[in-house]
């Protein structure tokens, strides 16, 4: 055990059984859940996970009933043949050392489907679907398909199930006032409106016996108008822990709240202090989580008496072996979660696979292995970026002789300017980790060197991967070449000087960026404080106030800013899924002016010359930054690509260098990482 992580290592008595530490791989829905023949995947990330040294695993949402689907035929634990699938899985994790845990859900209104069923029949606002409510037979029938589908889980092995009461579905749904305008013994009262988790957690109990942990997800806070009052939740915790209940984990915030609560601008333990007012009135185990993503910050939550435990569910996306690093004092050896939800959170409201946007082997383990290498052989990367990065280091791990280059004086490529932006600064931790690979698998690196083609085709490298990124792309607007313009490569990495009234060309995920960056004066490298962050969102957790919700008080932008685009569509629509109305949001609360539609005239001394919504006028603006788009960088690249890829050639072209959509560090990341495992 590392002295570093004494509290963290330490193993914790359930009674009938003892958590060799204090580590949750908290769930998440990955997408293997829903097919049977995804089953072998599905024990094998788990498996993965387990060897990896963390104490307890819960798996992804499975539904108790078919109302209860997440969409038609989502992953159900419904029947004996359904227990059955899940032995592979149970037994894998069993094999390698560890304890797991089945999620069972009720989507609620949350259902994709036309006959989801709620508390009452309101619709929520991310769902097309209406539901209905359900009727005093339906929700006792409810209260024992939980049962059953806890029983059926015991039977395929599982050490326990979590019944997740939080995040907004169905459970949550009853327990909230918003939701629930019931007339029956369900509705109305606190008392009436818990009923229905305690008697779940109770027909469980009762079902699985006292040697089967029972893990109920608790809303610590709603985060939505006339959600529970923290009097509420505690009353309800006391509650769950009478019923049955081992464990009590804390969820945050429902999935149509107005507050972020996993995004990569949320502090880290954002929330740990709202778990430790639970832990305060229970005896059983609490566990925080939201945003925990290292081993200090876990070992501080628990030493410090907030939690008992800690639930990370990205952080073991990103790296297995998160928790045998942290107890081999190698913590920084450990692949840093950066709370991007590219790959993951995205993916999974997209209806597909989930993965890690730094880690592309996540839920692709059987596929996306990193052999050792038949033969070694020598191997040129050009370009530090996530996509050199990915390349040079799965090559070296697999004995490869590598070497990579870059005429910057630093690796990280783009990373070194997301990094700046107020809310990424995680982004610095996949750089220490990339640099840690680096010393660690054997890649020689030489920085400040630029190479040239002939340089290339005449070296002894069996293989030279191209990755040599972007640059930015300069639109045909009459006057680009004038002293107010600048790029933002010169504002986010050169560090020039802005001033007091900007104009942003372009509203893709840079734009956005830089205006944050802007709005924010520049400032970087120090993320926000936790009450300063809560005062933005209006976010009380520790108050009495319904859902922990008191008026926002964002602080004004330092500039005034402009932020436009060609398109007439919604400035920023093709952000990320789950992040992107956080960055709309947080311009929209500093007062950045939005033009979506807008036609470049020119640019002059008197500012930004545009057309917009058919009238002419002029912007006066300080400086015009362009955003608008990148252009791949291929000159170290002999010929087309089809042509190299079909002639054999040992050019290989990945990253921005290959395709220059708006900067996409997953595809990057991933793309250096299968072309170095098929070497």
């Amino acid at each position: 055990m590392s002295s570093a992580y004494p509290h963290m290592l330490a193993p914790l008595d359930l009674g009938h059984t003892t958590l060799k530490n204090r580590v949750v791989m908290g769930s998440m829905h990955t997408g293997l859940e829903d097919r049977l023949w995804h089953r072998p995947k599905l024990a094998e990330y788990f498996a993965e996970r387990a060897r990896g040294g963390v104490g307890l695993i819960i798996t992804g949402g499975f539904n108790p009933n078919r109302k209860g689907w997440f969409y038609p035929f989502s992953g159900s634990m419904i029947n004996y043949a359904d227990a059955v699938s899940h032995l592979p899985v149970t037994r894998a994790v069993h094999k390698a050392g560890g304890k797991i845990c089945l999620q069972l859900l009720h989507a609620g209104r949350y259902s994709y489907v036309p006959w989801s069923r709620s508390a009452s029949a309101i619709k929520s606002p991310i769902n097309p679907f209406k539901p209905k409510a359900m009727s005093t037979k339906e929700v006792e029938q409810t209260i024992q398909d939980f049962a059953q589908s806890a029983k059926l889980a015991k039977f395929a092995g599982y050490d326990g199930v979590e019944i997740m009461g939080s995040e907004g579905y169905l459970i949550n749904q009853f327990t909230a006032p918003a939701t629930n305008k019931r007339k029956d013994k369900y509705g109305g009262s606190l008392e009436n409106r818990m009923r229905f988790p305690t008697e779940i957690v109770a027909a469980v109990r009762k079902a699985c016996g006292p040697d089967f942990i029972i893990v109920y997800r608790l809303s610590v806070v709603d985060l939505v108008p006339d959600g529970s009052t923290q009097q509420d939740t505690l009353q309800m915790a006391r509650a769950i822990e009478k019923a049955g209940a081992s464990i009590i984990n804390t969820g945050i915030g429902w999935h149509e709240a107005r507050v972020p609560t996993i995004v990569t601008s949320v502090p880290r333990a954002a929330f740990a202090d709202a778990t430790k007012v639970i832990k305060d009135q229970v005896s059983i185990p609490v566990i925080a989580s939201n945003r925990i993503n290292t081993p200090d910050v876990a070992e501080d939550i628990i030493g410090s008496g907030k939690a008992d435990m800690v639930s990370m569910a990205r952080p073991m996306l990103a790296d297995a072996d998160f928790v045998n690093k942290a107890a081999a004092g190698k913590a920084d050896e450990i692949n840093t979660c950066i709370a991007c939800n590219q790959a993951c959170l995205d993916h999974t409201f997209q209806l597909k696979r989930a993965s890690c946007l730094v880690n592309p082997r996540a839920c692709h383990e059987t596929e996306l292995v990193y052999t050792p290498a038949a033969s070694a052989k020598k191997v040129a990367v050009i370009g530090a970026g996530p996509a050199g990065l990915s390349a040079a280091t799965v090559a070296a791990q697999r004995g490869h002789d590598v070497t990579l280059f870059d005429s910057d004086d630093r690796i990280g490529g783009q990373f070194n300017m997301a990094a700046r932006i107020p809310g990424k600064e995680e982004f610095w931790e996949t750089l220490r980790y990339f640099q840690k690979r680096i010393d660690n698998t054997g890649v020689k690196v030489e920085l400040g060197k630029r190479v040239e083609l002939a340089e290339l085709k005449n070296s002894d490298f069996d293989e030279v991967i191209v990755a040599t990124g972007v640059m930015p792309r300069t639109p045909p607007i009459q006057g680009i070449d004038h002293p107010k313009v600048l790029s933002y490569i010169d504002v986010l990495r050169k560090g020039a000087e802005v001033g007091d009234r900007v104009a942003i060309i372009g509203a893709g995920g840079i734009g956005f960026d830089v205006a944050e960056y802007l709005a924010h004066g520049g400032e970087h490298g120090k993320p926000a404080e936790v009450d300063a962050w809560m005062k933005e969102w209006g976010c009380a957790p520790e108050s009495d106030a319904p859902g922990g919700l008191e008026p926002a008080k964002p602080e004004a932008s330092v500039r005034q800013i402009t932020l436009l685009q060609r398109k007439s569509s919604q400035l920023g629509k093709d952000l990320g899924k789950t992040s992107g109305w956080v960055h709309r949001a947080t311009l929209k609360s500093k007062g950045v002016h939005m033009l979506p539609g807008v036609t470049y005239k020119k640019i002059d001394d008197e500012g930004l010359h545009i057309e917009f919504d058919g009238k002419e006028q002029v912007l006066d603006v300080d400086h015009v930054v362009i955003c608008a788009g990148q252009e791949s960088l291929r000159e170290l690249f002999p010929g087309e690509e089809k042509q190299s890829k079909r002639n054999g050639s040992r050019f290989h072209l990945i990253g921005g260098a290959d395709l220059a959509a708006e900067l996409d560090a997953k595809r990057a990341i991933r793309q250096g990482a299968e072309l170095a495992a098929s070497l």
